[in-house]
């Protein structure tokens, strides 16, 4: 066993258990959880091509198609056809997407801020310390309301 094994196996644990319960105020935006995951890619990382999507996603291109057609057809995203030939499809996040998208951050946002006013300072601290050091080991930074 790994001298780090016993740490990662707790962190793995407790952030599984975090992001399901900020996940259970996903239903409130009315996107299935697939759609939503979708808006968010294309509106943090897009335009994209829908191929790109697809990768991101971890899905078939024809399951990414009917994806982007349900998005469509609420209004939250647009297709158009780009490149040379017209060929290549990509797809962008309408105003309402983006809208959308920021409203269900900001409720998971919520659950988080309610949890972390339940720690105390030293634990808010430390939670800051792993915070940083988790979004520089992956090379993340979060996102905000305006960009």
């Amino acid at each position: 066993m790994g001298e780090h094994e016993d740490l990662a196996n707790r962190l793995h644990s407790a952030a599984i258990h975090l992001l399901r319960a900020v996940s259970r105020v996903d239903a409130e935006s009315g996107l299935s959880p697939a759609r939503l995951s979708a808006l968010s890619v294309i509106v943090v990382r897009g335009p994209l091509t829908m191929t790109e999507l697809a990768g991101i996603e971890r899905v078939t291109p024809a399951t990414i198609s009917s994806t982007v057609t349900g998005l469509e057809g609420v209004g939250l995203a647009t297709r158009a056809r780009t490149g040379s030939d017209a060929r290549q499809v990509t797809v962008s996040a309408t105003t309402a997407g983006r809208s959308l998208l920021h409203a269900s951050r900001r409720r998971r946002l919520a659950v988080l801020e309610g949890y972390l006013e339940t720690m105390t300072p030293l634990e808010r601290a430390a939670t800051t310390s792993l915070v940083s050091a988790i979004e520089r080991i992956t090379d993340t930074r979060a996102l905000t309301d305006d960009g």
